[in-house]
């Protein structure tokens, strides 16, 4: 399963995400939930970095993992992208019953 977990501060803001693992959905070259989470959260990073106000971040990326760390309040356009990516994650946990694709909030 893939875990995204998004970090917001005590008030709701933003801090950043780490998405985790493979869904399982299909085999390896073959999976197309873990294509379509991979392009979400790679295009909102790519995002971020080009049309995000000048959001400063810290981004790692590992083999079965992706970590952001926005340094300071997140800009408008950060949220907006941050919202996007979010609402298609949650889109695929609906269709796919929380089977191959899971979205928490954590407090930081």
């Amino acid at each position: 399963m893939i875990t995204m977990t998004v970090f917001r501060s005590d008030t709701g803001i933003y801090q950043g995400f780490l998405c985790s693992g493979h869904a399982g959905f299909a085999r390896a070259g073959k999976d197309i939930v873990c294509a379509a989470v991979s392009v979400l959260v790679i295009n909102t990073v790519n995002s971020i970095e080009q049309f995000g106000g000048g959001q400063a971040f810290d981004c790692k990326q590992e083999k079965d993992s992706i970590r952001l760390e926005l340094i300071g309040e997140p800009t408008k356009e950060t949220k907006l992208l941050l919202d996007s990516m979010i609402l298609g994650l949650q889109a695929m946990e609906q269709d796919y019953q929380k089977k191959y694709v899971t979205v928490k909030f954590k407090e930081v």
